[in-house]
């Protein structure tokens, strides 16, 4: 089970490299990885287990941030209307942003990280639709449409398999200013 301290920070190399691809079969080492992934996301969502192991709630966490350089990140985007039907939760292999909307969306309350440990406040615009093709754990090609929260969720684990951390995207003059037909999402 992935604890905080498992938790790769920024500064460590891991987290700017270029994720190797996952070969299949997979092995019983990456299969544990997708494993221990979702597990830290389910448990990290449930507030008491959170606080009594002092998690930081996650939506997604990519094999950088625990050390791994592959290509593999767990989403977990839960649905307050049904807590018990989360909007995707998924283990995405090998992913790769095939098509993506020229409408662009951001949080309105910025992105957070894991492996951040300070705020970095500012709007990160990404793409409010996605198409993905990704492998499944038998390693055949899949697609995934997304938009607006999960898509800026996997947008966020897709740059960390390429070495990217999310306020590389943020407005450095004017972190606040996006294009106005931005979506800005609550």
């Amino acid at each position: 089970m992935y604890l905080m301290k498992d938790i790769v920070r920024d500064g460590d190399p891991v987290l700017r490299k270029v994720s190797q691809d996952v070969k299949f079969p997979l092995s019983d080492e990456d299969k544990k990885l997708a494993h221990d992934m979702m597990e830290y996301l389910v448990n990290s969502q449930n507030e008491e287990f959170a606080e009594k192991h002092q998690l930081r709630a996650g939506v997604g966490l990519a094999a950088p941030q625990v050390g791994v350089s592959k290509m593999m990140a767990s989403v977990l985007v839960p649905n307050e209307e049904e807590p018990d039907k989360p909007l995707l939760k998924i283990t995405l292999i090998n992913p790769v942003i095939v098509r993506n909307s020229v409408q662009n969306a951001a949080l309105d309350q910025g992105e957070g990280c894991l492996s951040v440990d300070k705020d970095v406040p500012g709007f990160v615009p990404r793409a409010d639709r996605i198409t993905i093709k990704y492998d499944d754990f038998d390693g055949n090609s899949q697609t995934l449409r997304v938009r607006d929260y999960p898509a800026i969720v996997c947008q966020h684990e897709i740059d960390h398999l390429n070495g990217h951390l999310y306020y590389d995207k943020i407005n450095k003059k004017n972190p606040f200013e996006v294009d106005p037909s931005t979506i800005v999402i609550s």
